[in-house]
């Protein structure tokens, strides 16, 4: 399996502190089935200061540790951007790690805050996608905005937006009504792929397999297993 969407690059953002602990939460993706993982630290000028340059050097330090250690995780730079008129310099500045490319366009994982849906979004949407980006919407389902309103993605999935849910939404990991939105999401057939979001091994672990688990019950083995391979392989195009 593919993971599109992790924290565990040490020590930049809310995911683990140090370098024993990243290495552990890789270990533990390969436990847990995934063959390649996308670091997709946050982009969050407000917060995290996070640009594609300094990432890329943090991910080489990062993967002579895998070595060392001889965990077999294929790892690639990402980022998890943050809605907002101030990742713009970023934009320009090519300082924004993308997911991969489809079609022409560049895949950028777009984080909405946890308790609305910005006003003006559609505007900054359309600037992006002008630019040849398309937002990849990470966890819509733990938005509170959308868990009471669903068809507030009406209009982003009109514009060309991709969703992604997390495998812990639909375990009841972010608690009921996350899991009936990520599973509503499905049934409407607006979910583009599903990743682990995974921080650490304690309560936010890499659990992308019992995620494609809870897919297959629900949908089939076919539909999960194009959320977490087929969708995300056409994303990250052939190994680097």
């Amino acid at each position: 399996m593919i993971d599109l969407h992790c924290h565990i690059l040490p020590g930049i953002d809310d995911g683990p502190s140090n370098m024993e602990a990243a290495l552990s939460l890789a270990a533990l993706a390969v436990a847990n089935g995934i063959h390649t993982a996308v670091l997709t630290p946050h982009i969050y000028p407000a917060r995290w200061n996070n640009q594609q340059t300094q990432l890329r050097c943090e991910l080489e330090i990062f993967q002579l540790h895998l070595n060392s250690r001889r965990i077999p995780l294929q790892i690639r730079l990402g980022g998890e951007v943050r809605l907002g008129e101030d990742i713009l310099p970023l934009l320009e500045r090519d300082e924004i790690p993308y997911l991969g490319e489809v079609d022409g366009m560049k895949i950028m994982l777009l984080e909405f805050p946890d308790k609305l849906v910005p006003v003006g979004n559609e505007q900054l949407v359309r600037h992006f996608l002008q630019r040849g980006i398309r937002p990849l919407i990470a966890h819509p389902e733990r938005n509170l905005a959308i868990q009471a309103k669903p068809d507030k993605l009406q209009a982003l999935l009109d514009l060309g937006c991709w969703l992604q849910i997390t495998a812990g939404s639909l375990l009841g990991q972010f608690g009921r009504s996350a899991k009936k939105t990520a599973e509503l999401l499905m049934d409407n057939d607006w979910v583009y792929a599903m990743a682990s979001d995974c921080h650490n091994a304690d309560y936010r672990p890499p659990n992308l397999q019992q995620g494609h688990a809870a897919v297959c019950a629900l949908h089939g083995q076919d539909y999960a297993d194009m959320l977490v391979i087929d969708n995300p392989q056409r994303i990250i195009g052939n190994p680097a």
